[in-house]
């Protein structure tokens, strides 16, 4: 698969995960810092079960990583994954060079005449 490809993939993945409302709340709610599995159903308000498909497409789509705590295998830990919203953040740049350039040449064209 060539780079371009995999970008592609993984910017799928990013939308799919973030099109979901209580996706983007469990990101946001991550972005303040780390939070149990508990955690993030409650403040979403949503049902463990709920909480915990959402919470897998999530680390599917690589935008969360999971971990466990010592003291209690049980109990699931999540946190944002810095390069989660790589393929994202590179696309909505290419986009805003693009939509610069073509602005750029659209108010060229408008004061050429």
């Amino acid at each position: 698969m060539t780079s371009e490809a995999a970008l592609g993939t993984a910017l799928d993945r990013t939308l799919a995960a973030l099109a979901d409302p209580a996706r983007r709340r469990m990101v946001e709610l991550l972005r303040d810092r780390p939070r149990s599995a508990g955690e993030l159903a409650g403040a979403a308000g949503l049902s463990p079960p709920a909480a915990s498909r959402h919470l897998k497409t999530l680390r599917q789509a690589g935008m969360v990583q999971e971990s466990h705590p010592e003291f209690d295998a049980r109990v699931r830990i999540y946190a944002l994954k810095a390069e989660g919203l790589d393929a994202l953040k590179a696309w909505l740049a290419e986009t805003e060079r693009m939509w610069s350039e073509q602005l750029l040449a659209f108010k060229s064209f408008v004061e050429g005449e």
